[in-house]
């Protein structure tokens, strides 16, 4: 069974708040789970104490039953001290798109000959 430590949703429409559980990767976001692991509120401020609350021994737990934690939720673990910190790579995220790339290299060239016919 591929279990996952991840975020199931709460709270009202536009008003969210996650539970952190332990649940079988095959269930749905906010179905069936086998325990609730803590909270996340994302309204709170970043620094505030109790936007995450872990139980960080049941969590550790489950890391050692070989339970596989989200992106989001790998975050809040590392931020807390309980995972290695892993290095993000995507050198493409900072790139613009296809399009952009176009119109840049049209307006480059559009200055290049507005230069060359100046000088």
């Amino acid at each position: 069974m591929a279990m996952k430590i991840r975020l199931a949703r709460g709270g009202s429409k536009k008003r969210p708040f996650y539970s952190i559980v332990a649940t079988d990767s095959r269930m749905p976001r906010d179905g069936r789970f086998l325990e609730k692991l803590g909270t996340y509120n994302p309204l709170l401020p970043k620094d505030s104490e109790t936007r995450v609350k872990m139980d960080l021994e049941r969590v550790q737990a489950w890391l050692d039953h070989g339970a596989q934690p989200t992106d989001r939720v790998r975050r809040m673990l590392e931020a807390a001290g309980v995972v290695t910190k892993t290095t993000r790579d995507n050198p493409n995220k900072g790139q613009p798109g296809k399009k952009a790339q176009e119109r840049a290299e049209a307006r480059a060239a559009k200055a290049a000959e507005g230069a060359d016919a100046e000088g």
